[in-house]
Protein backbone atom coordinates (compact mmCIF):
# COMPACT_ATOMS: atom_id res chain seq x y z
CA UNK A 1 0.00 0.00 0.00
CA UNK A 2 1.47 3.44 -1.29
CA UNK A 3 0.92 6.12 1.72
CA UNK A 4 2.55 9.80 1.55
CA UNK A 5 2.88 12.31 4.29
CA UNK A 6 2.34 16.10 3.90
CA UNK A 7 4.25 16.67 6.78
CA UNK A 8 7.31 14.34 5.39
CA UNK A 9 9.97 16.98 4.28
CA UNK A 10 10.68 14.67 1.15
CA UNK A 11 8.24 15.62 -1.91
CA UNK A 12 5.24 13.63 -2.14
CA UNK A 13 6.39 12.62 -5.82
CA UNK A 14 9.68 11.43 -4.31
CA UNK A 15 7.74 9.59 -1.31
CA UNK A 16 5.82 7.54 -4.14
CA UNK A 17 8.48 6.80 -6.13
CA UNK A 18 10.43 5.52 -2.90
CA UNK A 19 6.84 4.03 -1.88
CA UNK A 20 6.68 1.98 -5.03
CA UNK A 21 10.87 1.23 -5.32
CA UNK A 22 10.55 -0.52 -1.85
CA UNK A 23 7.00 -2.38 -2.85
CA UNK A 24 8.74 -3.61 -5.92
CA UNK A 25 12.41 -4.57 -4.33
CA UNK A 26 10.51 -6.51 -1.29
CA UNK A 27 8.41 -8.24 -3.98
CA UNK A 28 5.21 -6.97 -3.05
CA UNK A 29 4.61 -5.76 -6.37
CA UNK A 30 6.11 -8.82 -8.88
CA UNK A 31 7.13 -7.56 -12.34
CA UNK A 32 3.96 -7.75 -14.57
CA UNK A 33 1.64 -6.32 -11.57
CA UNK A 34 -0.68 -3.56 -12.73
CA UNK A 35 -0.16 -0.18 -10.87
CA UNK A 36 -3.20 1.90 -10.29
CA UNK A 37 -3.62 4.04 -12.81
CA UNK A 38 -2.52 8.16 -12.15
CA UNK A 39 -6.06 9.12 -11.68
CA UNK A 40 -6.49 6.05 -9.51
CA UNK A 41 -3.68 7.09 -7.17
CA UNK A 42 -4.11 10.47 -7.43
CA UNK A 43 -7.71 10.21 -6.31
CA UNK A 44 -7.22 7.82 -3.74
CA UNK A 45 -3.98 9.62 -2.32
CA UNK A 46 -6.10 12.56 -2.42
CA UNK A 47 -3.09 13.84 -4.35
CA UNK A 48 -2.54 16.13 -7.62
CA UNK A 49 -2.56 13.71 -10.59
CA UNK A 50 0.72 15.49 -11.82
CA UNK A 51 2.82 14.41 -8.49
CA UNK A 52 1.71 10.75 -9.72
CA UNK A 53 2.81 10.76 -13.06
CA UNK A 54 6.00 12.44 -12.14
CA UNK A 55 6.77 9.62 -9.75
CA UNK A 56 5.62 7.04 -12.32
CA UNK A 57 7.83 9.02 -15.05
CA UNK A 58 10.73 8.78 -12.91
CA UNK A 59 10.17 5.19 -12.26
CA UNK A 60 10.04 4.21 -16.18
CA UNK A 61 12.71 6.13 -16.75
CA UNK A 62 15.07 4.17 -13.88
CA UNK A 63 13.41 0.82 -15.49
CA UNK A 64 11.28 -0.14 -12.46
CA UNK A 65 7.87 0.76 -14.17
CA UNK A 66 6.48 0.22 -17.82
CA UNK A 67 3.75 1.39 -20.32
CA UNK A 68 1.76 -0.57 -22.08
CA UNK A 69 0.01 1.32 -24.16
CA UNK A 70 -3.84 1.07 -24.34
CA UNK A 71 -3.19 -1.20 -21.09
CA UNK A 72 -2.05 1.03 -18.20
CA UNK A 73 1.48 0.65 -16.21
CA UNK A 74 3.09 -2.22 -14.88
CA UNK A 75 5.69 -3.74 -13.10
CA UNK A 76 9.12 -3.67 -15.02
CA UNK A 77 10.12 -8.07 -15.85
CA UNK A 78 13.44 -7.17 -14.71
CA UNK A 79 12.35 -4.21 -11.87
CA UNK A 80 15.09 -4.97 -9.26
CA UNK A 81 14.15 -7.37 -6.28
CA UNK A 82 15.76 -7.57 -2.65
CA UNK A 83 16.74 -10.74 -1.45
CA UNK A 84 15.06 -12.19 1.64
CA UNK A 85 18.22 -11.23 3.54
CA UNK A 86 17.73 -7.88 2.55
CA UNK A 87 13.97 -7.59 3.26
CA UNK A 88 15.09 -9.43 6.52
CA UNK A 89 17.64 -6.92 7.50
CA UNK A 90 15.56 -4.19 6.85
CA UNK A 91 12.32 -5.20 8.62
CA UNK A 92 14.41 -5.48 11.56
CA UNK A 93 16.29 -1.82 11.15
CA UNK A 94 12.65 -0.32 11.29
CA UNK A 95 11.57 -2.84 14.29
CA UNK A 96 14.57 -1.44 16.25
CA UNK A 97 13.87 2.22 15.80
CA UNK A 98 10.05 1.52 16.43
CA UNK A 99 10.99 -0.51 19.87
CA UNK A 100 13.34 2.10 20.85
CA UNK A 101 10.37 4.90 20.33
CA UNK A 102 7.95 2.36 22.06
CA UNK A 103 10.55 2.84 25.02
CA UNK A 104 10.88 6.73 24.72
CA UNK A 105 7.02 6.49 25.35
CA UNK A 106 7.47 4.34 28.22
CA UNK A 107 5.43 1.56 26.58
CA UNK A 108 6.19 -2.04 27.89
CA UNK A 109 6.87 -5.09 24.88
CA UNK A 110 3.23 -6.22 25.56
CA UNK A 111 1.97 -2.71 24.49
CA UNK A 112 4.15 -1.97 21.41
CA UNK A 113 3.52 -5.40 20.20
CA UNK A 114 -0.49 -4.79 20.50
CA UNK A 115 -0.21 -1.52 19.37
CA UNK A 116 2.41 -2.65 16.26
CA UNK A 117 -0.16 -5.78 15.52
CA UNK A 118 -2.92 -2.67 15.84
CA UNK A 119 -1.34 -1.09 12.82
CA UNK A 120 -0.82 -4.03 10.74
CA UNK A 121 -4.45 -4.87 10.82
CA UNK A 122 -5.45 -1.14 10.09
CA UNK A 123 -2.88 -1.13 6.86
CA UNK A 124 -4.41 -4.81 5.73
CA UNK A 125 -7.95 -3.50 6.24
CA UNK A 126 -6.91 -0.03 4.18
CA UNK A 127 -5.61 -2.64 1.66
CA UNK A 128 -8.82 -4.44 1.19
CA UNK A 129 -10.95 -0.91 0.56
CA UNK A 130 -8.32 -0.21 -1.94
CA UNK A 131 -8.66 -3.01 -3.52
CA UNK A 132 -12.61 -2.91 -3.65
CA UNK A 133 -12.66 0.25 -4.78
CA UNK A 134 -10.39 0.01 -7.57
CA UNK A 135 -12.37 -3.43 -8.58
CA UNK A 136 -15.69 -1.05 -8.66
CA UNK A 137 -13.99 1.91 -10.53
CA UNK A 138 -13.02 -0.73 -13.14
CA UNK A 139 -17.05 -1.30 -13.74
Amino acid sequence: MLTVDPRDPLPLWRQLEEGVRNLVAAGSLPPGAAVPSVRELARELTVNPATIAKAYQRLCDAGVLEVRRGEGTFVAAGAPTLPRAERRRRLLQAARSYAAHAATLGLGVEEATAAARQACEELEETNRDADANRERSKR
